[in-house]
């Protein structure tokens, strides 16, 4: 990475208080999971304890959202709204057909009315995202569960909570302020293990020879989340400890001889500015052969790129996070080695749970609030975190894991790649 990007990174990181996740109490997550269904912790019934919900833990949750009835009279001990802003709709397609769709069905199966919560989205503009909590406030807010669009946006959110004395519960990206702050995500360095992981078995699996690695990280001018997803794929890749603040220098080896030829980032995670980046080191070094994405969304645009200059299927990986239907379709068209999946449904459910301890002012469960997440521009200083565990996808596992939980319609994949394509992959 060279010395602009770790400036950015640098600036990123001492600027904008917030963070990812650095450290956690769980035992270290598997690799590769058995099954993507987590297992559902048995939860004491209510007559052997005064809180229906004492026993709840991040196993609890699954895709029949059942463990949120176990909140329902916390609920009604609460007072005020739940407000919930998501940042944008167009980085990430998970926000509209997701975050707030799980979300809602999470509140809902809590026992949560109509008026008690309120879910908005900043359409991509920080002082909107801003407004939106301060309305939230004066309208009565008791809880505000944000995902921000950066960290300042975080950090002016987070103090307009404190000022209203209530609780800051930080959505996917954390903000490092406060007493009352919460981070509720999955392990950003495991995501970037996995992703590091899929691209090292891809470069065998496709046999590429003499690799000549570029790659084009996420947004770390403005999301620190996307220094600890390098700092994760970079240590399995190139063997380095690396930390959320140091960088690989392009021209480095690792020992299966894969050579780093350039490392640049995505400003604000721009999917059209990642393409240009990519087709500019493509055309100036043709010999790139292998890459490593940071989402779903920079695969597709490098795959562009591949495609236009006439790259063969399964010839020069690509990687991904997100499990996008993009994502799965370049994946069973060979142009992807695989993706991170992070099922939304269970952090949509963590985070209710979480926020309806908060908004009746009891204390969460030690085994739902299973982790820290460290500031990585202050290491002193952490915040009490929910750990979800990431999954890498890839077209042996598909059936099994997006395609189960219904994250991916069947039939838009199998209408993007073909039926005989699904069928060659087991998705039925």
């Amino acid at each position: 990475m060279d010395t602009r990007k770790l400036a950015l990174s640098l600036v990123a990181v001492a600027a904008i208080v917030t963070g990812c996740s650095s450290s956690a109490t769980p035992s270290p997550v598997p690799t590769v999971p058995p099954t993507i269904a987590p297992v559902v912790t048995p939860v004491p019934s209510m007559a052997a304890s005064p809180t229906p919900a004492a026993g709840l833990s991040v196993s609890s949750f699954d895709a029949s959202f059942s463990a949120m009835a176990q909140l329902t009279s916390i609920t009604s001990a609460g007072t005020g709204m739940v407000g919930v802003i998501l940042p944008d709709v167009t980085t990430s397609a998970r926000y509209t057909s997701y975050d707030l769709p799980y979300l809602t069905q999470a509140f809902t199966a809590a026992g949560y009315t109509s008026s008690q919560f309120k879910i908005q989205n900043a359409s991509g503009t920080t002082t909107t995202e801003v407004a939106i909590a301060q309305a939230d406030i004066t309208a009565g807010a008791t809880v505000l569960l944000v995902d921000p669009l950066d960290g300042p946006t975080g950090l002016a959110i987070q103090k307009l909570a404190a000022t209203a004395g209530i609780p800051y519960i930080s959505y996917d990206r954390a903000t490092f302020q406060g007493t009352t702050t919460y981070y509720v995500s999955f392990d950003n360095v495991q995501v970037g293990k996995l992703i590091g992981q899929g691209f090292m078995d891809c470069v065998k699996a496709w046999n590429v020879t003499n690799p000549q690695v570029f790659e084009l990280d996420g947004g770390e001018d403005t999301d620190p989340n996307a220094i600890s997803f390098a700092a994760g794929y970079n240590n399995v890749i190139w063997g380095t400890a690396l930390t959320n603040t140091t960088t690989l220098a392009t021209g480095g080896t690792n020992s299966a001889g894969d050579t780093l030829v350039g490392d640049q980032i995505a400003p604000g995670w721009d999917n059209t500015k990642g393409q240009t980046i990519f087709q500019q080191a493509y055309t100036a070094n043709n010999k790139i052969n292998a890459t490593v994405e940071a989402n779903d969304g920079l695969a597709n645009s490098v795959i562009t790129v591949l495609k236009g200059a006439g790259v063969a299927p399964k010839t020069i990986p690509t990687t991904g996070q997100d499990a996008t239907l993009q994502g799965m379709e370049s994946i069973l068209q060979g142009y992807q080695c695989g993706s991170v999946y992070k099922p939304i449904y269970l952090e949509a459910q963590a985070a209710v749970a979480l926020a309806t301890y908060l908004r009746a002012g009891q204390t969460p469960p030690a085994a739902l609030v299973n982790g820290t997440t460290t500031d990585p521009a202050d290491t002193s200083i952490t915040e009490p975190a929910v750990l979800l565990t990431p999954y890498w996808v890839n077209a042996g596992n598909m059936e099994t894991t997006v395609i189960k939980d219904k994250f991916v319609s069947v039939t838009d994949l199998c209408n993007a790649v073909s039926a005989a394509v699904c069928t060659a992959a087991g998705i039925q």
